[in-house]
């Protein structure tokens, strides 16, 4: 048997494992997570094998724009020190990045990161309310070409598949479970869901033990992602958690040897933005340059899929540019 009908007949069988809820424990949701990672060893044929970015970290934060909103500005902001002074010399960013027209609150751009589209959506209710029936979304992409994925989220046990808020939780900030084919149809206990969505603190030992998915989704909690739920400064609390938690990835295995990490914000507090993009990864052009190019949310998950060759191009990312003017060799 060829290796491809090996991966195939794999990625096969784990698909009608995961419908069946052949494994609900947290144990069986490791198992998973372990046949994910055999299935990308497996999966050379899938146009990667060239790429120089090999693992991808996304970090989300909220509702500040880069310039353009005064003393609440990211950019040159006293309160966000580690991003101005460390960050920013050290990587590649944006300047004129934005979050689709028009398109407020939340849930919305990270549906859009993931999906492209919004699917005219324009509030933040909960994936009871929201959940999607499509395929057509970045993981479900990536898991059929065989490529491992991970939300790491703050504030969540990883004993369920996290569908409502729950503390510092908030589940409009994880798009994945808004998607049917990811919780099996609102299911809390769906092995599939536990085995990709799972508690931010997972990811150091990950991290140290190389056991990091190829795309990897972290999302702080509604005291660490510069929102305003909690008291003090929202920028000063999400630059701490950067310069806290960001250290760990940078000094990783996996980003020395083919990582990139980029940092974003969902949605502008004054308009569209700019919001900020920033780029850090051994690809990167690095050293504090920056671009006037117009992008979007559409922009990044166009870049996901061309790091990870997979495709059809999922809705607005068929349009726009992608990020690559912000690294000397890509993907």
């Amino acid at each position: 048997m060829t290796r491809d009908q090996v991966r195939n007949r794999f990625v096969a069988f784990a698909s009608i494992c995961a419908v069946f809820g052949l494994a609900s424990s947290p144990g069986a949701a490791q198992n998973r997570a372990a046949q994910d990672r055999a299935a990308h060893n497996q999966a050379t044929d899938n146009g990667r094998a060239s790429h120089h970015i090999k693992t991808v970290f996304i970090i989300l934060i909220e509702n500040h724009n880069w310039t353009g909103d005064g003393s609440l500005d990211i950019k040159g902001n006293p309160a966000a020190p580690y991003i101005n002074k460390t960050l920013v010399p050290l990587g590649s960013h944006a300047e004129q990045y934005y979050n689709p027209p028009n398109l407020h609150p939340s849930l919305p751009n990270y549906l859009w990161l993931e999906a492209g589209t919004n699917f005219g959506i324009l509030d933040d209710g909960p994936p009871s309310q929201f959940h999607q029936s499509t395929t057509r979304h970045l993981v479900t992409l990536l898991k059929t070409a065989g490529i491992p994925w991970k939300a790491y989220e703050e504030n969540t046990t990883g004993k369920t598949c996290p569908l409502t808020d729950s503390g510092e939780y908030a589940v409009r900030h994880d798009p994945f479970v808004y998607f049917d084919d990811v919780t099996g149809h609102l299911n809390s206990h769906s092995a599939y869901c536990i085995a990709h969505v799972r508690p931010f603190t997972e990811l150091e030992n990950d991290l140290k033990n190389g056991t990091v998915a190829a795309y990897n989704f972290i999302t702080p909690n509604l005291c660490d992602d510069m929102h305003d739920h909690c008291g003090g400064d929202p920028i000063a609390h999400g630059d701490a958690w950067l310069a806290k938690n960001l250290p760990a990835i940078l000094n990783s295995a996996v980003y020395k040897q083919g990582g990139a990490v980029f940092i974003t914000w969902d949605e502008a507090d004054q308009g569209d933005g700019p919001i900020g993009m920033l780029v850090l990864s051994p690809f990167a052009k690095g050293k504090g340059y920056s671009n006037q190019i117009h992008y979007t949310h559409g922009s990044t998950l166009r870049t996901m899929q061309e790091i990870f060759g997979v495709k059809p191009l999922l809705g607005d990312a068929n349009k726009e540019k992608g990020l690559q003017d912000l690294f000397r060799v890509f993907p």
